[in-house]
């Protein structure tokens, strides 16, 4: 079973999906990639910071999943997911000064993540 929730990072919208088998949480890379770049279209900063890293050969891309997580139109489509991980060495790639916040953002969810389970 997937629990999905939106979280707020600094007033931005990150959606991510617990999944129970995995024990895992997953991110919109998407949601993320926007709110690092501040960038005016994230989808296609991440198409093409996709293309890069998989010229790269870089092992980022092949360990983001899909998952359907509900769109801000109230559909749920299949997103580029990551879960913490992956995160971390996808957000070296981003230059962005919301880096380290972000990465303290990640951490306070995994610790709210144990709180839970205690």
């Amino acid at each position: 079973m997937e629990r999905t929730l939106i979280a707020s990072f600094e007033g931005n919208n990150i959606r991510k999906s617990w999944d129970e088998k995995s024990e895992k949480w997953y991110f919109s890379v998407v949601d993320v990639v926007g709110a690092l770049s501040d960038s005016v279209d994230p989808r296609n900063y991440w198409k093409v910071l996709k293309n890069r890293l998989n010229e790269e050969q870089s092992e980022v891309v092949t360990k983001c999943n899909q998952l359907k997580l509900k769109a801000s139109d109230g559909k749920f489509y299949l997103t580029d997911v990551a879960d913490t991980e992956t995160l971390l060495r996808l957000i070296q790639s981003i230059p962005s000064p919301n880096a380290e916040p972000f990465k303290l953002w990640l951490a306070r969810t995994g610790y709210e993540r144990i709180q839970e389970i205690c």
